[in-house]
């Protein structure tokens, strides 16, 4: 598959290139261990999720999403026990999405620096790199959509690749090119809409593009 674009690209900048990326369905398919951690977190404090529904909207903190299965008061403390329970559920289902460990060698063969920014808190960010044996240069959790923008600015990010629309808008709040990656909730004309420059299909056409754009 080849990349697909809307609007023209911009020239890179001179010196070291800094490329973001988004964790959750961007880089990793967290799906089945987020889906495996919140059955166990419902059948251990009685809660009705309904987990498919969550994994069809993942991008968001995670307080977000424990805000529609709990009362507003309770947000925070099931909210750690969900982080509790995530540690002994998600990592070992989890899986590199198709061309993330390449996307990140491309970068690197490119004289690049890879960083990731993601609204999941980071040491389960860390955790999952760690485990499946990937090392992104930097790890940043705990920020989504403009939040991101904070670490990107800080890092020097000149790119940053997400699935989600507020990935988008971190991008272009950042000043950073903004390259959608259509393996997430979005659309690829949702993530045009949202602001995006360029839009792939997924990691597999990340070399061409990225070869093409530093050339």
């Amino acid at each position: 598959m080849s990349p697909m674009t809307t609007n023209a690209q911009t020239s890179p900048p001179a010196g070291p290139l800094t490329v973001g990326f988004d964790l959750d369905l961007t880089l990793l398919d967290t799906r089945p261990g987020i889906r495996k951690t919140w059955l166990a977190f419902a059948e251990k404090y009685g809660v009705e999720v309904d987990a498919d529904l969550v994994i069809s909207r993942l991008g968001p903190p995670l307080e977000q999403e424990m805000a529609h299965w709990v009362p507003a008061a309770q947000v925070t403390e099931m909210t750690a026990h969900y982080r509790a329970l995530y540690g002994i559920h998600a990592f070992e289902p989890t899986v590199p999405m198709p061309g993330a460990r390449d996307a990140l060698d491309a970068v690197r063969e490119a004289g690049g620096r890879t960083i990731v920014v993601s609204a999941k808190n980071g040491p389960h960010a860390q955790q999952h790199f760690t485990h499946l044996g990937i090392e992104p240069d930097v790890v940043v959790g705990g920020l989504f959509a403009e939040g991101k923008a904070e670490a990107l600015r800080a890092h020097g990010a000149s790119v940053y690749v997400g699935d989600h629309v507020g990935d988008v808008r971190g991008a272009v709040a950042a000043g950073a090119l903004p390259v959608g990656v259509a393996t997430g909730p979005y659309a690829p004309g949702e993530l045009r809409a949202a602001g995006a420059d360029v839009v792939l299909e997924d990691l597999t056409d990340f070399r061409a593009w990225w070869e093409a754009y530093v050339s």
